[in-house]
């Protein structure tokens, strides 16, 4: 089965949704970083798709790429640095091997705004 863009979508409302539930104090690091950090990537993939290209390749540079791509060409919010800090977030919570940029101070609610703003963007552009 080949994947679109309204595929891409649909698995990036199910991160979503678990972003939306891990933001609320005690806030939730783990699942709002892993699951923020999918849902944006699933954005750029059903960007990617809608636009007729090829599926990018499964990196996260690939991914961060396209996002600053797409910002740029789509007028998209930039979410370059925001996939960055959530990949090394999700790395610290899940290995614990990964140190955070002394600046990471990261507030779970803008976190969440933001990645729930790009969703929306993506959806006006995406869906029919």
């Amino acid at each position: 089965m080949t994947q679109t863009a309204m595929d891409s979508l649909k698995i990036a409302h199910r991160h979503l949704e678990k972003v939306e539930a891990a933001w609320f104090d005690p806030v939730d690091w783990a699942d709002l970083a892993m699951y923020g950090f999918y849902c944006l990537e699933a954005c750029v993939v059903a960007i990617t798709l809608h636009l007729g290209q090829p599926r990018p390749k499964s990196t996260h540079p690939a991914k961060v790429a396209l996002a600053r791509s797409f910002a740029a060409s789509h007028d998209l919010p930039d979410i370059e640095q925001l996939l960055i800090a959530l990949n090394d977030r999700r790395k610290f919570e899940a290995y614990g091997d990964v140190e955070l940029a002394e600046d990471d101070d990261l507030d779970a609610q803008d976190v969440a705004d933001e990645i729930r703003g790009y969703f929306e963007a993506v959806e006006a552009m995406v869906a029919p």
